[in-house]
């Protein structure tokens, strides 16, 4: 199969042919990719922003929709021919070793799910059913935006209705963040963002209000709108430590802020610890303790119902061969919303 390898960090892709393994092991499950993701995560995966990366070379992607094509010993959860979404959070089924794909004569490591390519040996527990007649595009954001997004809203910050939510950093997961907010019953619903595109589909998404910090201070901005006393949510998605603790000082005394952005490896947020110990809340969350098996069904039956439109989400299209474009473009801030390979 020809997939994308991230072989050394702060460097392109190489899309090159790949070497499937010979046969599936205990809880492997073998699909062929129709649709991928490309998450702000695998950015940071090349940029090295955690760190040295032990595993090079490496195949990238966790999030996607395709179809089941065989499935290795121990297999219950899903079958040849269905439709299924790729997701880097756990569900049932078996926790299987990662495949042992080959490159160039040598062994090419993956995790338990990859999506850069066009076939993934995945463990079946990264796996969850949809229905064969759902769209691709925007069924492939259930894999990591939009659960990490609802999880974040609704598990992490536990937004009830009427309570104040500010969402900084309008990109992949911070749309859908704005979109479980409105579900939540959240007002207001500020979206702080410096892209212009951004903040006129956060609007359209139902945020209340927007600050566009190129033309605003960011504390002042958002305080004119929640009152001086702060707000009750602040998701904070960029992972930049002047931004963190932005987002630290804008919510109330007992107020909750959620991380979800990651900083680069070496850059520490300093914050004001002492109202930790009255009731304010600040919180990393891990892609939202989303529960996809629980979660895409769910959140799927708000799409069919017109109660969730996630089209507006997938804002750019591209190919395996593109890939490196398309990824530098969304490392400049210049895609929008999501980004989707379709093979």
């Amino acid at each position: 199969m020809r997939a994308a390898i991230l072989a050394e960090q702060r460097k392109p892709l190489v899309v090159d042919e790949v070497e499937l393994p010979a046969s599936l092991e205990v809880g492997q499950v073998l699909v062929r990719m129709v649709v991928s993701g490309i998450c702000g995560s695998q950015v940071g995966e090349i940029d090295g922003v955690k760190g040295p990366d032990r595993y090079l070379p490496h195949l990238l992607g966790h999030e996607g929709v395709g179809t089941v094509m065989a499935s290795g010993p121990g297999v219950k959860r899903v079958r040849a021919g269905e439709s299924v979404v790729l997701h880097w959070r756990k569900a049932p089924g078996i926790d299987a070793d990662p495949p042992a794909y080959r490159w160039r004569g040598a062994r090419l490591n993956a995790g338990w799910v990859t999506t850069f390519g066009e076939y993934a040996v995945v463990s079946e527990n990264r796996l969850t059913v949809v229905p064969s007649d759902v769209d691709p595009e925007t069924t492939s954001l259930f894999g990591c935006p939009v659960t990490t997004a609802f999880g974040m809203v609704t598990r992490n910050a536990r937004l009830t209705i009427g309570e104040s939510l500010v969402v900084i950093g309008c990109g992949g997961i911070g749309l859908p963040v704005i979109q479980a907010a409105v579900l939540a019953g959240g007002y207001p619903i500020v979206a702080v963002d410096i892209s212009s595109p951004k903040l006129d589909l956060a609007r359209r998404l139902g945020a209340t209000h927007v600050v566009d910090t190129r033309a605003h201070e960011l504390i002042a901005g958002v305080r004119e709108i929640v009152g001086a006393g702060g707000a009750d949510v602040v998701i904070e998605n960029t992972g930049r430590a002047d931004l963190i603790r932005s987002a630290y000082e804008l919510a109330a005394s007992d107020g909750r802020t959620i991380l979800g952005g990651v900083p680069v490896h070496g850059q520490d947020a300093s914050i004001d610890t002492l109202p930790l110990h009255f009731g304010k809340v600040l919180m990393g969350s891990h892609g939202g303790d989303a529960q996809p098996a629980r979660d895409i069904p769910r959140y799927l039956s708000l799409v069919r119902a017109g109660r969730l439109d996630l089209e507006p989400l997938v804002t750019e299209r591209t190919d395996l061969g593109a890939i490196n474009e398309a990824i530098e473009r969304l490392r400049r801030g210049e895609v929008i919303g999501r980004c989707v390979i379709r093979f």
